[in-house]
């Protein structure tokens, strides 16, 4: 019994350290809200205007209403990576030495 129990226990260490290396860098924009949906939030840093989308899940702190100034926390996520022949800078190298 002590045994199983020091195995699992074993396992649990070694299983809560991979989770927390697993979850993606986290950044953030500020600026002033100029649209809000059930699925995006768009604010204005700067010149730009930048659309996070959002879901049910995505916390709220306060009154999220248009002209208030916001901090939204995001990370990215690709969902798909297309990678092109032949784009690579060393490919145009090897290209150059053979003329």
């Amino acid at each position: 019994m002590k045994r199983l129990l020091c195995l699992v226990a074993l396992a649990v260490a070694l299983l809560l350290p991979s989770r927390a290396f697993a979850a993606a860098k986290t950044y953030q924009v500020t600026g002033k809200v100029l649209e809000v949906t059930d699925k995006m939030i768009a604010v204005e840093k700067g010149k730009d205007r930048w659309e996070i989308d959002r879901d049910a899940d995505t916390k709220v702190d306060g009154d999220l209403k248009v002209g208030e100034k916001v901090t939204i926390t995001y990370h990215m996520t690709a969902n798909k990576v297309e990678a092109k022949e032949g784009s690579s800078s060393s490919d145009k190298k090897s290209d150059d030495s053979k003329k």
